[in-house]
């Protein structure tokens, strides 16, 4: 009887270190005002526009500040456009380099769907629990999810773990039960190489973390950047180690700025 009552604390340990992993990604607390329509990124699995056919010299609508801290190496980027620096709405955009021509590599627009941001907008200076965005350029090295790799066949390029770990809290609403079915982290605070859900923050707590592309919910999310089932999985389809794939992301006065 004793073995079995410090199995069951030890069951109920492990619950609670997953929920903590959990509240403090971007999912947050699931306090998203009960939203359940579908929202912007719910809205399209993904579109292509005439622009996607030009071939551009830089990434679109993005300043020196910015353009500047691209990799040279990249030969793909996603672009998160926000509409505001309060706004939750946004734009997922991915471009990809062509090999080099005479002139010089230029990009092109592949695919764009609609998206969510922060509930609160946009940030600089990301803080633990601001609901807002955090503002820059970052690598994406790492993926995972409760569900598995969308292309097993394949394989998805970036290091994918699946794990029952990334599985909503189901206290939170249940439009964000499947909110980190596919995740692909964005690094920002966290060390490359390990899972999406790894805790460990190289700056410190106050910094936030755990800042992930997800499936979108409806509505704005408590810092990360979610877009449809179908985008994620194209992007976890297409999105490459060896081409050095980063996410410029920021509202639309910050990218230019």
């Amino acid at each position: 009887m004793e073995r079995m009552r410090i199995a069951g604390v030890v069951r109920v340990a492990a619950a609670a270190v997953v929920s903590s992993v959990l509240l403090t990604s971007c999912g947050g607390s699931g306090d998203d005002d009960g939203d359940t329509g579908d929202g912007g990124g719910a809205r399209k699995a993904g579109r292509t526009d005439a622009r996607a056919a030009e071939d551009l010299k830089r990434i679109p609508d993005v300043g020196d500040r910015l353009q500047s801290r691209i990799p040279k190496n990249s030969r793909q980027v996603v672009a998160v456009y926000g509409e505001g620096r309060n706004s939750a709405d946004a734009t997922v955009v991915l471009y990809t380099k062509s090999a080099a021509t005479k002139s010089a590599a230029t990009w092109k627009k592949t695919r764009s769907w609609p998206a969510h941001n922060g509930k609160k907008g946009w940030t600089p200076n990301h803080r633990e629990n601001d609901k807002r965005s955090p503002v820059g350029v970052f690598t994406l090295s790492d993926a995972g999810g409760v569900l598995a790799d969308p292309d097993p066949a394949r394989g998805t390029g970036l290091p994918y773990t699946k794990s029952a770990a990334f599985q909503a809290p189901h206290y939170w609403p249940k439009t964000h039960w499947h909110d980190f079915d596919h995740v692909i982290a964005i690094d920002y605070n966290r060390v490359k190489g390990t899972p999406p859900n790894d805790p460990t923050r190289p700056q410190g707590q106050s910094k936030g973390g755990s800042i992930w592309l997800h499936m979108d919910h409806g509505s704005g999310t408590s810092g990360c950047v979610s877009l449809s089932k179908s985008g994620m999985r194209y992007l976890l389809r297409t999105l490459d180690p060896k081409q050095h794939p980063v996410v410029v992301m920021g509202d639309k006065e910050a990218l230019k700025s």
